[in-house]
């Protein structure tokens, strides 16, 4: 991000129907937190000339600030002319810490310390049984092992498959959960704030901070199931009911296997991770195939959406033996064949290249994003 860029809109102020101080101090501190994240430096005069605040204001907010440990000083801010130059102010990335957890591999569950930043700082993973099961327990112990190496936590988040609504995982056929309430028990325990998101949300915020992400993105989760997180213009789509991106649910092949959530032929009962690697282990002598036929249905699946909202940009995360350029190449060919129009423009799907960690870093960014709010 360079010094001319806006804050992106969820780290923005919202909107109050009164002028509550409390309000007012705490939307411009979320601004000011937005204008900085995650890399640039600003003086507080810079500050204040994109703000439009008062140098008062920006004084104020500042100082709390840096008491709180979100930001920090510098050095000193690049002066053309012979006035004193203002110190340079960043986000901290020494004092406040956030504990992150993923439950979206199959055969273990990762955590890890990090930053404001999303920098791990400390990692650990609990291996599950030969069910492949995830509870609660499983969860709280390894939040256990993690906050024992950290000072300064200000939230635990925990990135999910599933409809989440309100720390409470509705329905997650990934995890064969119904209505399991996760902030509780964890606030409880640990007596730090708990976020609980949607795992390709995580996946999502990571890739619009870290990687290669604009402020118009629809970003595809290939792992224990398949998911979509939808970005407008920095302004995440979650949906009446909280079910925004919940493409894997969608019948591709009405006649095709049986899903547990009733249907046939879901989304992710063809082309999921674990589908996938089974199919390609049965026939390896079909790898190319399967992989093209995979990124066919998905892009089947995307065209409607990406048509609607006009999206030019779809980044897929996966294995890289399964998000190949067999799998892009196809889903791209498809997309082309089906979206393209002289008032659309091009839409490129790409594989994201952030890495393994990616929901943890997100979940991160996510429990910071919430920590703001308060």
């Amino acid at each position: 991000m360079n010094p001319s860029t806006p804050p992106v809109a969820f780290l923005a102020p919202g909107h109050t129907s009164k002028a509550d101080p409390s309000d007012v101090r705490r939307n411009n501190r979320v601004l000011i937190f937005g204008l900085l994240f995650p890399a640039t430096e600003l003086s507080r005069a810079q500050i204040g000339r994109r703000t439009g605040l008062s140098r008062v204001a920006v004084s104020d907010v500042v100082g709390s600030m840096l008491d709180e440990g979100l930001i920090r000083e510098g050095g000193l801010a690049h002066n053309p002319g012979k006035g004193k130059r203002g110190t340079l102010l960043g986000i901290d990335t020494q004092r406040l810490h956030i504990v992150s957890i993923d439950l979206s591999q199959s055969r273990f569950i990762q955590g890890a310390v990090t930053d404001l930043l999303g920098t791990i700082l400390y990692r650990s993973e609990l291996a599950l049984g030969a069910e492949d099961t995830i509870a609660i327990d499983n969860i709280e112990q390894l939040a256990a092992q993690l906050m024992d190496h950290t000072d300064h936590v200000i939230g635990i988040g925990v990135a999910a498959p599933g409809v989440i609504v309100d720390g409470m995982v509705r329905r997650s056929t990934a995890l064969g959960w119904h209505d399991v309430d996760l902030r509780t028990p964890l606030e409880q325990r640990f007596a730090v704030p708990v976020s609980v998101d949607n795992d390709s949300t995580s996946g999502m915020l990571a890739e619009r901070f870290f990687g290669q992400g604009g402020p118009n993105l629809m970003f595809v989760w290939f792992r224990r199931g398949i998911g979509t997180s939808v970005l407008i213009n920095d302004v995440p789509v979650v949906g009446e009911n909280h079910a925004g991106g919940e493409i894997g649910h969608i019948s591709i092949d009405p006649e095709g296997p049986p899903c547990p959530c009733g249907k046939r032929g879901c989304l992710e009962r063809l082309i999921s991770t674990p589908v996938l690697e089974a199919r390609m282990r049965d026939h390896p002598e079909s790898r190319q195939t399967i992989l093209e036929q995979a990124g066919v249905h998905l892009a089947n699946a995307l065209a409607m959406p990406v048509g609607l909202l006009d999206i030019t940009d779809i980044c897929v995360y996966g294995p890289p033996d399964i998000v190949n350029s067999d799998f892009i190449n196809a889903a791209q060919r498809y997309l082309d064949q089906t979206t393209a129009s002289s008032f659309h423009a091009h839409t490129r799907i790409r594989r994201c290249e952030i890495g393994s960690d990616i929901a943890i870093r997100g979940e991160s960014t996510a429990v910071l994003r919430d920590y703001l709010a308060r």
